[in-house]
């Protein structure tokens, strides 16, 4: 894939969509304490997003993630889903700082049902009360968790994906690297517009600063909020594609929004998973913006994505024909 020209014009839905947003005239979330940011996000996040359908089964859980501390998370079982099932662990974006199990519900009993799997949706702690890098360890510490439980969970540990949106594709990314280390069988990971570089200085950062709902300054008040110093910019489970090897990671799925901040440095972490021969899946959604994905009762591209990443995660488990 070529490297893409900045501005993109945006599609016609979505256009309309950030235009309406900006004459509402929200404040930002940089206005707001982190405390009240999350609770405008809950209510924003239900605005836009798909019906809630009926699941097989769900489940509230508690994870154990070192040190006497334990994280929140749910545990959803699809319909049509075989036993011992395939299994998608999720985690949400929010720029490490916003989003919960719940602001993401719709879109886990969708994943659940599509292809016919559990979910397993992580509630890691947020910053600035817990700084890098606990989100990250955090995540990593429920997929072993997950992986050594499998039997109780009633989970197929041969077909193991992990997925994540925006800083929850940075969280998932990191994981992968280390569970390739760890020799964790992961079988594919699922990366929604992720974070992935230690700076945000491309030009889609350039393009995309201001005016299309996720602004320069809003990106780097999460970071601020996250990181402890710039050092923290340079370990590789905020900035994975400054991760020292790639090859022989899990087969990886990435879907990009075109006209987003984060498109260039998504990118260009495809590229290195294809130098490393990664088996990898690169969709570019045309005109769409950030977090587009949670979207999907309003535009058809999130819809598309939606389905797209169903598609990919039934031939990866195998569960297109199962009963």
């Amino acid at each position: 894939m070529a490297e893409l020209r900045h501005p993109r014009p945006l599609d016609p839905q979505v256009a309309d969509l950030v235009s309406r947003v900006q004459r509402a005239n929200r404040p930002p979330y940089w206005h707001y304490t982190p405390q009240q940011a999350r609770a405008i996000h809950e209510k924003a996040s239900k605005v836009l997003e798909i019906a809630a359908a009926e699941v097989a089964e769900l489940r509230d859980l508690q994870i154990p993630v070192g040190g006497g501390a334990a994280i929140d998370a749910r545990l959803y079982t699809g319909m049509q889903a075989p036993d011992p099932a395939p299994l998608v662990i999720f985690s949400h974006g929010g720029g490490f700082t916003v989003g919960s199990v719940r602001d993401y519900d719709a879109v886990c009993r969708m994943l659940a049902n599509g292809a016919r799997c559990k979910v397993l949706s992580l509630d890691y702690r947020l910053a600035p009360e817990h700084r890098f890098p606990t989100a990250a360890d955090d995540v990593y510490a429920a997929w072993r968790w997950a992986f050594e439980r499998h039997a109780l969970l009633g989970i197929d540990p041969a077909r193991v994906a992990g997925m994540g949106d925006s800083a929850g594709g940075t969280l998932t990314a990191q994981a992968a690297l280390r569970a390739r280390d760890d020799g964790l069988p992961l079988a594919a990971q699922v990366l929604l517009y992720p974070g992935t570089s230690a700076w945000q200085d491309t030009a889609s950062h350039r393009a995309y600063a201001t005016g299309y709902l996720l602004d320069e300054r809003t990106i780097q008040w999460f970071f601020n909020l996250y990181l402890r110093d710039d050092a923290d910019r340079l370990d590789w489970r905020f900035a994975v594609l400054d991760a020292p090897e790639f090859v022989g990671l899990a087969p990886a799925f990435l879907q990009l929004a075109e006209c987003d901040p984060l498109v260039d440095e998504g990118l260009a972490y495809g590229y290195k998973l294809q130098a490393a021969r990664v088996p990898i899946r690169i969709q570019v959604y045309q005109g769409a913006i950030h977090s587009f994905y949670n979207m999907g009762g309003a535009l058809r591209v999130a819809r598309q994505a939606h389905r797209d990443s169903v598609d990919y995660l039934r031939a990866v488990f195998e569960t297109s024909n199962e009963a």
